[in-house]
């Protein structure tokens, strides 16, 4: 659950009263840009996609513009263009037009949670608008701190100082940065970052003026609620599947989807972020869906997950891949009990489709799971095979691979045979 981009990020940074750049959407009309680029001086213009997108700029998705006629151009290329990043292909629906901030200055600031410290770290240079991996690191700072003190002035003081910034811009950023801990804590955040925080002159000091926003909100904390943000905020495009199951988000589970491949013929109900991360890269243009399910979803929502994918899905699908690491939390019996009835709703639904399926987890009652899962893939006369905590999960992809292929090859033949299909 991310957001980027200043067209939501100006509305969180409100609630902390952070100064931001001017942010207008989709909705201006052609007199309110002339407005906009007079009183400003340059407008930039950037691509609204859902979800969080990264690397837009260094694609070229990014209009910088001081009169209607190149703004007008700028809007026609960028209002329904298609971005790649890394596995992620994704379209824009609109943009966003920003007021340019003159500055001398610019700064990257972050507050996130480290696995090294195991508290949340600030990390600041004066070096920013550029990628944080890109600096040396002499040139920025890491500061943990206490969770239960939050941030304070002195943390950015110190730092800032540790650098050499120059001091000119280090008091507006103490007066200011700390607000952000407001932000990140109170509405259950697990990354906020800021990049570039522009200084800009005015009234004989500077003013930090966020540029660009991002955050990531831990979904396991309601907290996020608290911002009553849409639910299609979240999703990575406009699609039916990824709009119901966002309606399924709670405190309880993960429901994150994106479609990889509407042709795809591997569903892989995935539980684990790792898990997620290896599948996705080694199903490639074979799987239909990318998915994270786990954090010990109830029964009811993840046999509504089940419901929702499979009707999508499995109607295309060679194989049903239900791979996911060694839970520690996670009830195996509840999310395979829920995906077995969601399976046996559908054929009762839909009738029987030609399917192998094929399992790979480990962790709590995770036989008597796979027990319950048995004797309903035995009574529909579906074909199985499952791994357990001790099978390599690269080697459990590989196998699912393996049956995609002898399916595309007469074994969804043999199988329709079987099924009377």
């Amino acid at each position: 659950m991310q957001i980027t981009g200043m067209l939501w990020g100006r509305k969180l940074l409100d609630l902390v009263e952070f100064p931001h750049s001017e942010v207008r959407g989709p909705e201006l009309s052609v007199d309110d840009i002339k407005d906009m680029i007079k009183r400003h001086g340059q407008v930039f213009i950037k691509p609204l996609f859902k979800g969080g997108v990264g690397k837009k700029g260094k694609s070229g998705l990014l209009g910088r513009v001081n009169n209607i006629t190149d703004a007008l151009k700028e809007k026609e290329r960028l209002y329904f263009c298609e971005h790649v990043d890394g596995f992620n292909k994704v379209k824009s629906d609109g943009v966003t037009y920003e007021g340019a901030v003159p500055a001398d200055y610019e700064v990257y600031f972050s507050i996130s949670e480290s696995t090294i410290h195991r508290s949340p770290v600030m990390t600041i240079t004066h070096h920013g608008g550029v990628d944080i991996e890109e600096l040396d690191e002499d040139k920025l700072k890491v500061v943990p701190f206490d969770p239960l003190t939050g941030l304070k002035a002195f943390h950015v003081s110190n730092a800032l100082m540790e650098l050499g910034a120059p001091p000119e811009i280090i008091s507006p950023l103490v007066q200011n940065l700390p607000k952000l801990w407001d932000l990140y804590n109170n509405y259950g955040m697990l990354m906020l970052e800021l990049n570039p925080i522009r200084m800009q002159p005015g009234g004989g000091r500077l003013t930090p003026v966020a540029c660009d926003f991002k955050c990531a909100f831990d979904q396991d904390d309601p907290a996020w609620k608290r911002l009553h943000l849409p639910g299609h905020l979240f999703a990575s495009d406009y699609s039916e599947f990824e709009q119901e199951i966002n309606q399924l988000r709670t405190y309880q589970g993960q429901s994150d989807v994106f479609v990889m491949n509407d042709k795809g013929t591997i569903t892989a109900p995935t539980f684990g972020g790792g898990a997620n991360a290896m599948v996705t890269e080694l199903l490639g243009e074979d799987a239909t869906i990318s998915s994270d399910f786990g954090g010990n979803p109830p029964y009811e929502k993840m046999n509504e997950i089940s419901r929702i994918s499979f009707k999508y899905w499995l109607p295309q699908s060679n194989v049903l891949f239900i791979i996911g690491g060694k839970a520690n939390n996670t009830d195996i019996y509840e999310t395979f009990r829920a995906m077995g009835d969601g399976l046996r709703e559908f054929f009762q639904t839909h009738g029987p489709v030609p399917l192998f399926v094929v399992v790979g987890r480990g962790g709590p009652n995770v036989i008597r799971g796979m027990n319950y899962l048995q004797e309903i893939l035995d009574s529909l006369g579906i074909p199985y095979r499952f791994f357990g905590h001790d099978s390599a999960m690269s080697e459990v992809i590989n196998y699912a691979l393996a049956v995609n292929e002898w399916m595309k090859n007469g074994g969804k033949d043999e199988i329709k045979a079987k099924l009377k299909i």
